[in-house]
Order: structure tokens, then sequence, then C-alpha cells
């Protein structure tokens, strides 16, 4: 294998002096408790893709990780394991690795200051240069380095033995036959062996897109190549976009690669496979990345991305408890997080699941925590759960925790100089905390001198009083608890109280008053009275929350809370599964600030819209959904340990939405290729409300034996596809992207006829 070509790739990520530093390599003391710090080396391969560090373990004494696998870098005593185990005086002296998925942090601390910074600098860099790829590079990126590992001996060059284990590494089977083919195509020197050019044209020929070729020689009409005036054709014919000659000559500027091309106003393969790749050729519509809607509606006329039991890593009996938990969730956009606060030593309060084995988290820490991290992927207003077990004293510590650590960011008063009668907007509390809880009076006490009640008895929480579900020793329903008015005073839009059924609450209930319901007695009121639940929610919020019997942090659907217009649908954020998947993928456009606008009729009082019968009405659109699964590229293998296991991928498109437009379709399964393996399949699927609908595509590896293995899967609202030829990524199953790997369709929305 040719290093040369390699270097030319990953030219321009090491001339850094932070990059050198890291190549080079240091001592750094590795933490996992207040006993257990060691030195260790770390440095970064030659790839500038792979981290290496000594271990001390007999059987692992030389361990690395994937730049791939890093979520992201933190300096200073940001992580849970270094705020416990190491002092403040250290604080610029060390950082973190945060990884994706479960994979535990990587604490560290550096010999000095100036030593911590290079290496968080190099890591940062490094990272951001891998993100920064293109789909293309990445691919090419991924494929070379299994090259790297098929060339056994190292001497830049590849026997048709090395080529016949780096396509097993690629995940694609082929017999003998084939694999000479190629093998004797690209070795133009006779010489047995793969070098230097002979790689490239290697490359060029497994990596070759047939399905491409033949779209863009359809419409390539100008000496082999598309013109601005093709290339309008096609935008406009498959597309379905409407492009002026201006858009089309816009994206030949944009992804052309070829100077004398692009100097012809023309756009060759090359550019239009980059096209296809980057975020125009996307199924995702690029306008939905970045905020598109009106932010400017009451707060209670979106759904509001929503965790349960926040302070969870694992399941509801034994797991720990951690303030990682609630990073993560706000990282993820999540706009709604839980506390359920008890009694704590010194004192202190603290979170945990109650009469449980769960682990315990300082309140504190975590409203640290939730300062630190809340507006990182979002500016838009954060809620904060409150369930609460405490006693007076350690109320008002909680309260005092909350003012003064939030400060200024938390709403400790309505907005303006009269008594509301609606929510704020999203725009109006853009970095704002919001306290959801007990409250001792009416909120117009702000306003008529009448608040100046201390301290009272008040019911404790619906979700509280149903802890029985789960077999635990709890407390009789709907026990008393007394609420202290420091806590009571900072409940302002979202005073929690019992719900009494739909007629009581349009007649007593005020806007900011807003019940939990658990999951069985929501799904019953969809079920039974799903227009008057949707009426309800046009005027105030509803929480939804998992059935206490969920002990393994599964979830439940949350498609039929969206469809009656549930705003605050609590999900366990720290379970992957499909239900997450569809929560990822709700809140996947608008920016993934964690806010969308409920579709007009979930939001017009005159509107009689029930999910579960399909009357007319401005939400009846009937449109037919036309999808080709085309192709996918460089699927990830499953069983990595078994060197000759390749996947045999499948594809299923879910539709989910009103009860009437729920469809699963899938392909046929591959044999033996996960790295180019190709369907040319078509489905239909009828629809009758589009702005309800949620598309997830699933990659999935067949076995006839047992149930299939995911291998990935995407998510999002049907009003965000575009139409036309395009290319879907792949995420795990803790919704991060698989590199290299998608699928490629194409899709077409078009009136029922």
């Amino acid at each position: 294998m040719s290093r040369n070509f390699y270097k030319d790739f990953i030219k321009g990520h090491t001339g850094d002096a932070d990059l050198q530093f890291l190549l080079v390599g240091g001592e750094l003391v590795k933490i996992r408790s207040s006993s257990w710090k060691k030195n260790r080396f770390f440095k970064l391969q030659e790839d500038c893709k792979t981290f290496w560090h000594e271990s001390h373990k007999t059987f692992r004494r030389n361990q690395t990780f994937s730049i791939d696998d890093i979520d992201s870098v933190r300096r200073g005593r940001q992580s849970e394991g270094l705020n416990k185990h190491t002092e403040p005086t250290v604080e610029e002296k060390c950082f973190s690795i945060i990884f994706k998925g479960r994979k535990k942090n990587l604490d560290l601390m550096a010999a000095s200051g100036g030593e911590a910074k290079q290496w968080v600098n190099g890591l940062e860099k490094i990272i951001s240069n891998m993100r920064n790829l293109s789909p293309q590079q990445k691919s090419e990126h991924w494929i070379i380095n299994c090259m790297r590992k098929a060339d056994k001996n190292g001497d830049d060059k590849m026997t048709l033995k090395e080529v016949k284990h780096f396509l097993r590494q690629i995940n694609v089977e082929v017999d003998d036959t084939y694999a000479e083919e190629i093998f004797k195509k690209s070795d133009k020197s006779n010489s047995g062996t793969l070098e230097g050019s002979e790689i490239k044209d290697f490359y060029n020929l497994l990596t070759h897109r047939e399905e491409v070729d033949v779209i863009f020689a359809k419409y390539a009409k100008t000496e082999g190549q598309m013109s601005v005036r093709d290339l309008q054709t096609f935008l406009l014919n498959e597309q379905r976009e409407p492009a002026t000659i201006e858009d089309a000559q816009k994206l030949i500027e944009k992804y052309e690669l070829d100077e004398k091309a692009k100097q012809n106003k023309r756009m060759s393969k090359d550019g239009f496979l980059m096209y296809l790749h980057q975020e125009d050729g996307s199924i995702l519509n690029p306008a939905h990345k970045h905020v598109y809607q009106d932010m400017h509606q009451p707060l209670n006329h979106y759904y509001i991305s929503s965790s349960h039991n926040t302070y969870l890593m694992e399941d509801q009996l034994k797991g720990p408890s951690s303030t990682e938990a609630y990073i993560k969730a706000l990282m993820k956009s999540c706009r709604c997080v839980e506390l359920d606060c008890w009694d704590g030593a010194n004192g202190e309060p603290v979170i945990f699941h109650g009469h449980t084995l769960t682990s315990k988290v300082i309140f504190r820490d975590v409203i640290k925590a939730i300062k630190d991290y809340a507006f990182k992927t979002s500016e838009y207003p954060v809620i904060l759960s409150l369930e609460n077990h405490c006693t007076l004293d350690q109320q008002k510590l909680m309260a005092h925790h909350l003012i003064s650590i939030l400060g200024d960011a938390l709403v400790t008063k309505p907005l303006g100089n009269k008594m509301p009668t609606n929510f704020p907007s999203p725009e109006e509390l853009k970095g704002k905390f919001l306290i959801k809880g007990k409250r001792l009076n009416k909120l117009e006490a702000f306003f008529n001198n009448n608040n100046t009640v201390e301290e009272d008895t008040v019911s404790e929480d619906d979700e509280a009083a149903d802890c029985k579900e789960n077999g635990q020793k709890a407390k009789p329903k709907k026990s008393k608890i007394k609420l202290a008015k420091q806590l009571s005073d900072i409940v302002i839009y979202c005073k929690s109280v019992h719900f009494n059924g739909f007629e009581h609450a349009k007649e007593n209930q005020e806007f900011y008053e807003m019940s939990s319901l658990k999951e069985s007695k929501a799904f019953n009121l969809a079920e039974t009275s799903a227009t008057a639940f949707t009426h309800h929610n046009m005027d105030k919020l509803s929480r939804i929350y998992p059935a206490g019997t969920r002990t393994d942090s599964s979830n439940y659907n949350p498609v039929p809370m969206w469809n009656v217009g549930c705003q605050i649908v609590a999900l366990n954020f720290q379970t992957a599964c499909k239900e997450m998947d569809l929560n990822q993928g709700r809140f996947l456009p608008n920016g993934f600030c964690g806010y969308i606008l409920k579709p007009e009729f979930q939001r017009n009082l005159s509107s009689q819209f029930d999910p579960n019968a399909l009357t007319n009405g401005p939400w009846l659109k009937r449109k037919t959904f036309h999808v080709m699964v085309i192709s996918a590229q460089q699927l990830p293998k499953i069983n990595k340990d078994k060197h000759k296991s390749i996947v045999d991928p499948l594809v299923r498109v879910e539709i989910h939405g009103v009860p009437g437009d729920i469809d699963s379709q899938e392909t046929r399964h591959i044999d033996n290729n996960g790295f180019n393996p190709m369907w040319n399949q078509r489905f239909e699927f009828e629809i009758h409300v589009p702005e309800l609908v949620m598309v997830r595509f699933v990659v999935e590896d067949y076995d006839s034996t047992s149930q299939n293995d995911h291998i990935g899967q995407y998510c999002l609202p049907l009003t965000s596809v575009q139409n036309g030829y395009r290319h879907i990524p792949l995420l795990t199953k803790r919704g991060d992207v698989i590199t290299s790997a998608g699928l490629f369709v194409h899709l077409m929305l078009i009136d029922a006829q």
C-alpha cells in the first residue's frame, strides 16, 4: 500500500504544533478514584485517527481508541469523576475525554496547565478535522485505514492475499475469481503486487457507483458533463426543486472539484457525486437544519424534548445516578429534565430514585452541571421538573441553590407588569430556566400583594404517588407534604396540579397549571377522548411519563402522545431503542433546538381533530409517498470478532403517525455484501395526515435462525424530507453517525390520485 497516497489524504492535518505534540505523545495521570491515579503514556498514531495508550492489564498491554469514538473533550474538572476525586487547585491541569455511547469517560491530568491546554487543543483540532471531512473523504479515509491494516508486512504493497483480507475487512465477501479480476485490472505493471498509483486505480474500481453513473449519464448532455442548463433540468425533473439557472450555477461553484469544469460552468461526475453526498443532496431539507419555525408562539404550542428520571444512567432499581446523565441529555437538546429530590446527609438535598438502590447525586452538583450545559446546543428555555420529597429545611436549601447558581437565568416572576393570560414564547424565554413543581398559591399573588403565605401542606406530585406501580414501598396515594414558600415562589409558569378530567380542567385550571399523566392513563385518554385531549393541550401543558413497571428503563411509543398534542412526552434518554430514535427524529429539524411547533390543527381552538378518525378537515391531506431503496455504502460489520463475518443487509422503511398511516415495508436481503449492496426496490405508502408522520429507515443484518441484528437507522418527520435522489446517513443505536455508511434512495411525495 502506498503511504504517500495516505499522507496526501491527511495532508494539512499534522502541520500544526498542537497536532505534532499529540503525535509525539507524553505521560498523563489517569484518574479513576481518589486512590487510583496512575501514570500512562498516550500518543496519536500515524494515521491521525487512532489514539494509543499503554495499559498494565496482563492481556491488554496496549490499548487504542478511535477519534471517531470521542464525543467531546472537556477542559478542567468538568466530569463527575474529576470533580469528586481531585482538588480545585489542579483545575488547570485536568481534562476529560468523553466517549460516545456508554463507554466510560477518560479522566486525565497533565504535568502543567500549559500541557493540558496543548492536549485539549490538539484533540479538538483533530476531532474538528475529522468531522469536517466530506462524506467522500470520510469514505476514503476509512478505506485507506483498512488497506493499511491489510498490508500485514508494512511494505507499502498489496498482494492478492492481502487484497482478499482487505475485502473481508470492508464487509464484502467475493469469490476468488472476482478478487483476482479486479486485482489484475489494477496491476498494470504485472508485478503481482499493487503499489503507488495502482492502489488508487484499485480504490476507484472498488468504489465505482454504477447507480450514480446511470443518473449522471441521463442528464450530462454537454460533452460528458452537466451544463448549468442540464443541472437545472435534473433539479426540476428529479429533485422536484423550483431551481433557477442561478441555483444550478451556485451548486456547480459549491461542489465542482475540477477547476476547468467550474470555469466552463459545468459539473463533472465527481462534482455530481460530491453534491449528492452533501447537505443539498441529503434527505433532510437543509433549511430545516437551522431554526426555521415561528418561535414567538406560546410555549404550549410546541412539542418539547423531555427526559424522565434524567439522573439515571441505566435501570430504575440499582443503576448509577450521575450529573453526566444530565449533561448527555442536555447536549441532545433535551429541554425538560427531571429531578427527584430527597433529604441528604449533612443537610444537602440529593437526587436519586427513592426507595431503590440507585446511587445518589448531590442536588447542588446537578444544578451546576445544568447551568454549565443547558444552552450549549440550544438557546431555548429549559424546564426543571421537580419531584419534591424533601423536608422544609432542605427545600429552602434547594431554592437557595437554584437562585444562587442559576442567577438571572431563573424565571422568578411572570414576564411583564400585569397578570399574564397565556404562556410566553420560547423566543421570549431564550436562555431561561423554568421550574415545574408545586405552588402554594395562584400566580395572581404577584400582582395583588397576597404573596405572604410562608408554608403549607400540598398534595404530593402525581408521579410520586404512582411509585407503587413498580413494587416499591411507597406512601399512601396522594399523601400531603409541607411546601416551603421559597421553593413555591420560583414556580411560575409550570405549577403541578392533579388531573381531574378535561371538563374540570377547562372550568377550574389556570393556563399555567399542568398535570403529569402516567402512560397508561394518557394512552387511554388518547384512545377514548382524543379530541378533548387535543383541545386541553391547546391552552395548557401536559407531561407524560413512563409506567413505574418499566424498571429496565424501557420506553413507551411517543407518537400517540404527539398525535393528541402533548408537549412534554418524557422518555428514558439513557436507553437506546426505537422510541428514542423516534424522539430524536422528531426534534432533528428546526435547528435541533428541542422545540417543534405543533401543526395548526393542534393549536386552533376551532379544530375538531381526532387522530383515530380520518374525518375531513385541514389535517387531511392525502398523499402517496414513493420510496425506491437503491443501494447502501460501507455498512459496518456487526460481529467484528469473527474475521469472516459479513453482513446480509436488508432495509425496512417504517411510517409512524396517526393509526391510519402506520405502515412498514422491507427489501429482500443481500447475501455477504455490506460494502455496496444494491436493491432497487420500490415501495408506496398512502399518507393521510402528513404533518404528523415520522419516517424511519432501518438497516438490519438478516438472520434466518434468529432475530436480525441492528446495523443503523435514520428517522425524521415527513415534512422535512426532500424529494428526489437522496443520501441518508445512518446512526448507531446511541444516535451517533456511523462514519462513511449511508443509504441511497429516490423519494417522491405527491398528492394522492
